[in-house]
């Protein structure tokens, strides 16, 4: 680990690393803005998350279905 240490500057590297991350933080906060349901600053405006009712199936009921006729009964 030392070795790495010494080929990129320990200042420089934290630097670009907390730059990046500050930058995707910014990012995903703003990303969650523009959405209804996680803005935080609108909450006094915010619509409701559209919610679609499920759609049911309408199943027909199949015609009942005949007992089946007893089998002929042979005698020998």
């Amino acid at each position: 680990m030392h070795k790495i240490w010494l080929i990129f500057d320990p200042r420089r590297s934290l630097i670009a690393l907390f730059g990046s991350l500050a930058v995707l933080a910014l990012l995903i906060h703003l990303i969650l803005l523009s959405t209804a349901n996680f803005n935080w600053l609108d909450t006094a405006y915010a619509k409701a998350p559209i919610s679609r009712p499920a759609r049911v199936a309408v199943v027909k009921a199949a015609a009942p279905v005949a007992a089946p006729a007893p089998a002929a009964v042979i005698k020998k």
